[in-house]
């Protein structure tokens, strides 16, 4: 028999999982998302979330509480008498309330290997400290944050120059099929759960600002981590000087250069780039106010001689 199901989720890496719910026949009773957020170059304008936009597509009731800490929210989701919650990258503390609500609790779509990445931004975080793998894993939600057992586990390799957008859309597609894999199990009642290690947890803390300015004195591989963790958004930056004036300059995309000199000092006119130790060579820019373009088409647009400092 199809589970009744409160889906809850907010960008669009849980969107894939929502639309495969419903394709798999699961009844969503209910999508829950964060509330439209101020946009527009003024921020007057109210942006539904990408997972709001596919819900209202697919003709399921949308609600978006600011919380659901009050009781009248709490007592709102209770009358749904759904048999479970999906949650996938929702962005609101669940109460003990609510994980008590259903019939079989609330399962979390999360994209890592657990105990490792626990936290807001485990993709970026498996890039910049240079993980080769990561995955998928259908967790059963408990009042610590993501700490709960384990149902389903998909472990995925990371490319040496993959970057998180890259590996993003690769993981929110891994995870649709794994939770539809997941409710299958609970649909027939059996679906065991593994308690996560005790050893080896690790904390993905959101990506600070400050994090985001690129340090040439780092060694090549963590300079290249940093870029490709960060690309596309929020993008790695560094400053340099183009016909007279300094400017911000975005670096979405770098792979391990050769040689080796100052840090931050152009090695040669093809943008390879010194570092602390080693090299890395510029793939994909992006100058304030224009787009992202490859290495050539920067260079036809931009005269970047060798000995150019960033900054």
């Amino acid at each position: 028999m199809p589970l009744r199901i409160i889906f809850m989720g907010t960008p669009d890496f849980s969107v894939p999982t929502l639309e495969a719910i419903v394709e798999a026949g699961h009844e969503v009773v209910a999508v829950y998302t964060q509330p439209p957020r101020p946009a527009g170059r003024r921020g007057l304008d109210l942006t539904p979330s990408p997972v709001q936009k596919a819900a209202e597509r697919l003709g399921i009731e949308v609600r978006s509480p600011k919380t659901l800490r009050d009781g009248a929210a709490q007592q709102e989701l209770a009358t749904l008498d759904a048999d479970l919650a999906v949650v996938v990258a929702y962005g609101l503390l669940l109460p003990p309330q609510v994980l008590r609500a259903t019939r079989l609790g609330a399962y979390n779509g999360h994209a890592s290997l657990l105990p490792r990445w626990r936290g807001a931004a485990p993709i970026q975080r498996a890039i910049m400290a240079g993980d080769a793998e990561t995955g998928m894993m259908i967790m059963r939600m408990e009042e610590g944050l993501d700490t709960g057992p384990v149902g389903l586990a998909q472990r995925i390799a990371i490319g040496p120059d993959e970057t998180a957008g890259e590996l993003h859309d690769r993981l929110m597609h891994a995870g649709a099929r794994l939770m539809v894999e997941a409710l299958e199990k609970l649909e027939g009642g059996h679906l065991p759960l593994t308690p996560q290690a005790a050893e080896g947890a690790t904390y993905a803390r959101k990506i600070d600002k400050a994090e985001t300015r690129i340090d040439w004195n780092l060694p090549a591989s963590e300079v290249h981590n940093r870029v490709r963790g960060l690309s596309p958004f929020p993008g790695a930056w560094c400053e340099i000087e183009l016909g007279g004036r300094r400017e911000r300059l975005k670096i979405l995309r770098t792979t391990i250069g050769k040689g080796s000199g100052p840090a931050g000092a152009m090695l040669d006119d093809r943008l390879t780039v010194g570092c602390g130790e080693g090299a890395v060579r510029l793939v994909e820019l992006q100058r304030a106010g224009g787009k992202p373009v490859k290495a050539d088409e920067f260079l036809r647009g931009a005269k970047v001689d060798q000995g150019t400092i960033l900054l």
